[in-house]
């Protein structure tokens, strides 16, 4: 070998160590998704809580607290919507960059994500990338392993669920800006200003966050029903799935040749559903408050109840000081932001495909019938068995922070379950208690939020070591229920 001769064996060294990282971060996803995903929120929710605690990330230019930039963090990557800081005043423009991009990240969702930027760089999908988005549009997958083909996401699908999640996302999002910019514009907003404020307003829709680029939030767009309708538009359609908007996009694509899916028809009764009751209600309920709906005529009572309505199942948006509410009202707001959207959605909760699972259960054993049914097509045993651990962890979570941060803040109850649920079903909504708590509550408030976004199945399932077989059945015996 000559002197001039390159010494190749630490790059060969380099690009070993990398394979091996590698394939070690392979072989753990595809053992776990689910600790995996949850691993992947965790990271990012430390990065971000890093970034957003420099002083350049601030508009004072100071550094931002540990509990606000870990707040902030938790609320942003798990598109919730709480804020211990005023959104609109206290970031810098870096640090309204930062906190704009993680709430994409956290909406398209860890998993889909990073199984779009593979699809990106090596043009096709390998199985495990395929489990994994599968994983992340059907929780049941992880619970369960791969499921049958009467999934609401078919394995073979999972590619073209990833194409409709990034095209959608950002056709959605483009459109709703442009609908919001000349708007903008007539109320004499500068056009480069109007543009960010535009595409600032159609993300935290579209993604259920409902954070706000100016310090009045909605009050100068309290009474633009124009505005305030583009802005429902958005939080329904992000609210609803991607799964549901996928089958949208294959029905435009082939209309007539497409049956939509019993996941796509619960989603879409139970969404219109509870949106027409939450109206209804907010409507009687508010009719003659006069810090709320009281002063305004019958028109804006039933447009403000429909949007009051259609934001607590975690658009975040408010027009109406939600300290105001009467006690009956934010119970009912309380139920709603606990259900949710869709699943796969950006919105939290339990999700309304379970609520439906549970009230379709409850009416099959009231006509004692010994299968659960609806709309012609059968429902697994162990979906019903699926939906009831989400509602009990989801329920468990709440009560657990809510008795915490009673404790730490001794505040009314009404308030503190409020913004409890709220963060659990990552709504957004707030009687302004969040804000106020001590350091130590607003550790409890982000723990809740986090176990609200990751999910309470694929929580339960990353800290199960594996799914046992059992070889053997023990007696059968009848207690006594009810």
């Amino acid at each position: 070998m000559s002197q001039g001769t390159p010494i190749r064996q630490p790059r060969y060294g380099m690009r070993t160590s990398t394979r091996r990282f590698r394939d070690a971060v392979e072989d753990f996803s595809g053992r776990s998704p689910s600790r995996f995903a949850v691993l992947v929120f965790v990271v990012l929710i430390v990065l971000f809580t890093f970034l957003l605690s420099l002083p350049f990330a601030s508009a004072t230019g100071r550094p931002t607290g540990l509990a606000d930039s870990l707040f902030t963090a938790v609320s942003v990557i798990c598109v919730t919507g709480l804020s211990t800081v005023d959104m609109a005043t206290h970031w810098s423009f870096f640090g309204e960059l930062i906190i704009y991009t993680g709430v994409q990240i956290g909406a398209l969702g860890v998993l889909t994500l990073a199984s779009i930027l593979g699809l990106v760089v090596s043009r096709r999908l390998g199985l495990r990338s395929r489990l994994l988005a599968a994983g992340e549009a059907d929780p049941s997958r992880t619970h369960s392993g791969v499921a049958g083909a009467s999934q609401a996401v078919r394995l073979g699908e999972v590619g073209g669920l990833l194409a409709t999640v990034a095209v959608s996302a950002l056709v959605i999002e483009l459109g709703l800006a442009a609908l919001l910019f000349p708007r903008m514009l007539i109320g004499g907003i500068p056009p480069g200003s109007a543009a960010l404020q535009s595409l600032y307003y159609s993300a935290m829709a579209f993604t259920n966050t409902g954070f706000t680029p100016n310090a009045e939030g909605l009050a100068p767009y309290a009474s633009d029903y124009y505005f305030l309708t583009i802005l429902m538009v958005g939080v329904f359609l992000g609210s609803i799935g991607f799964p549901v908007i996928h089958a949208f996009s294959r029905a435009l694509r082939t209309p007539g040749r497409n049956q939509w899916s019993l996941h796509v028809k619960l989603t879409l009764v139970t969404s219109v559903i509870l949106l027409a009751a939450g109206a209804v209600l907010f409507f009687a309920l508010e009719f003659a408050n006069p810090a709320t709906f009281g002063p305004m005529n019958g028109f804006e009572k039933g447009f403000q109840s429909l949007f009051l309505s259609t934001m607590t199942r975690s658009g975040g948006f408010s027009t109406i000081p939600i300290d105001q509410l009467n006690g009956s009202s934010m119970l009912v707001t309380d139920m709603l932001m606990f259900i949710g959207g869709g699943s796969a959605s950006t919105a939290g909760g339990i999700k309304v495909t379970t609520l439906a699972i549970l009230f379709l259960a409850a009416f099959a054993e009231a006509r004692g019938n010994d299968q659960v049914q609806a709309f012609r097509r059968r429902i697994p045993v162990d979906i019903l068995r699926l939906a009831v651990s989400v509602v009990l962890w989801g329920a468990s979570t709440i009560v657990i922070s809510a008795i915490v941060i009673l404790q730490i803040s001794k505040a009314p109850l009404d308030l503190v379950l409020f913004d409890v649920v709220s963060a659990f079903g990552t709504s957004g909504l707030s009687t302004g208690l969040t804000a106020e708590l001590p350091d130590v509550g607003v550790y409890v408030m982000a723990a809740t939020m986090f176990m609200g976004r990751i999910g309470t199945v694929t929580f339960a399932a990353a800290l199960a070591l594996r799914q046992r077989r059992q070889l053997f059945q023990n007696p059968e015996e009848r207690p006594i229920v009810g």
